[in-house]
């Protein structure tokens, strides 16, 4: 049960909102509408026209973020499940291909990290270093076994952006390096990340704005009608 979500909700010192409602808990596909507001206590307007995303391979599963327990039957994000976090989540950096005197990186608006050969999402949960991005040139000795490379042959970490799901601290095993980036195709679905074109991914993550706490929060319909009140969020019309 709720306990006075709207003092706890994240969503009131944050300007900057992307919601992103899919039909159900094993949809791989939703929207994502941008939202923004000028005051904390203002009304909150959309920015652009609706984006399509893809989600994770086997939909949503609550993430650890920035809302209380919200009870019901369904699963917690886990490490190597294939799903995206349901939630609300701080969106916390950038990162990408761009060089860092490049226009795009002087004129983020968050955190940017140039993708090289030696920055490394840590998926390990036994990790130290678990659920970060690291360059593995300046730590002396790396206790992972596994990894994800930043720099890649695809587009699809061409440019993205850090979503704070399971930090401060991470829980190892509860899902680890999870982001906004370019998807593989359209409609192709991830390994648990919330991907869409490299077009909408460059301009959202141009758009970001840390002096705005900008916040992901997504869910299914269902909990989005359940919650929407509750949390203070916009309303949207979602895709069938």
């Amino acid at each position: 049960m709720l306990s006075n979500p709207l003092k706890f909700s994240a969503l009131a010192s944050s300007r900057q909102l992307l919601l992103v409602v899919a039909p159900g808990w094993v949809s791989r596909t939703a929207q994502l509408q941008r939202f923004e507001r000028a005051t904390l206590d203002g009304d909150w307007r959309s920015v652009g026209e609706p984006v399509a995303v893809s989600l994770g391979k086997s939909g949503l599963a609550w993430g650890r973020g920035l809302y209380p327990q919200v009870g019901g039957v369904e699963p917690d994000k886990r490490e190597g499940d294939g799903r995206a976090p349901a939630g609300i989540f701080a969106i916390t950096a950038l990162f990408g291909n761009f060089a860092p005197d490049s226009a795009f990186a002087l004129a983020a608006k968050l955190p940017y990290r140039p993708a090289t050969a030696d920055l490394k999402a840590i998926d390990d949960p036994a990790s130290a270093h678990y659920n970060q991005i690291v360059d593995q040139s300046s730590i002396a000795r790396p206790d992972w076994a596994s990894c994800e490379d930043m720099l890649r042959a695809d587009q699809r970490y061409a440019v993205g952006a850090v979503v704070a799901h399971n930090a401060e601290p991470p829980e190892p095993g509860a899902g680890s390096c999870i982001f906004l980036h370019v998807w593989e195709s359209e409609g192709a679905a991830t390994a648990g990340c919330t991907a869409m074109s490299l077009a909408d991914m460059t301009e959202i993550a141009g758009w970001l704005d840390g002096g705005a706490a900008p916040l992901l929060v997504q869910l299914p319909l269902v909990e989005y009608e359940r919650l929407h009140e509750a949390w203070g969020l916009p309303g949207v019309t979602p895709s069938p």
